[in-house]
């Protein structure tokens, strides 16, 4: 029989694994929009996005050992669900936006905004999905320091990341 902290662990590698995938994705991605003229905006802030999110795979791995949880499988369950939720979303908008989506900002000058699928209904559903993952995931293992930890400092990398990509992208927010 599989233990509760397995399925966690197994939940954690499924996720390292698509984030692999996603990066391999991304590499071929960025390679072809930069053939296209592309242009890379904030690399100043990417090194630190890759820390973060292996940070936050490191930390769901290694908290449960380090802090003594009780397995909750409902708990494992709920967020189980709400990362996959979140992966659905995250590839939904990978999907939409075919060989220009990316993890860094490469903007091909002259391409129209993309407006449909997830982008109908939100502006960045990408780092909505982001940063939905970066509380379940570690949630579903009791790993709450990484949680509360990997939330918070996804939100000021959001704070950089989010003005960077629109302002390469020409978006200008009006005041409200």
């Amino acid at each position: 029989m599989v233990s509760g902290l397995e399925l966690y662990l197994g939940l954690v590698g499924a996720v390292a694994v698509e984030r692999l995938v996603e990066l391999v994705l991304a590499r071929q991605n960025a390679a072809w929009s930069l053939a296209r003229g592309g242009v890379e905006y904030g690399r100043g802030h990417y090194p630190w996005m890759v820390a973060l999110h292996a940070g936050l795979l490191a930390g769901c791995v290694t908290e449960p050992f380090l802090i003594t949880r009780t397995f909750d499988a409902v708990r494992f369950g709920v967020c189980a669900a709400v990362v996959a939720v979140a992966q659905a979303l995250r590839w939904w908008t990978i999907v939409t936006l075919g060989r220009r989506w990316n993890t860094r900002v490469i903007v091909i000058p002259g391409l129209p905004a993309v407006t449909g699928g997830p982008f109908r209904f939100s502006s960045h559903p990408n780092y909505l999905a982001v940063a939905v993952e970066v509380a379940a995931l570690p949630l579903a293992g009791g790993a709450w320091v990484t949680a509360l930890l990997g939330t918070a400092l996804n939100a000021v990398l959001m704070a950089v990341r989010i003005p960077c990509e629109e302002a390469a992208l020409g978006i200008r927010r009006s005041a409200a």
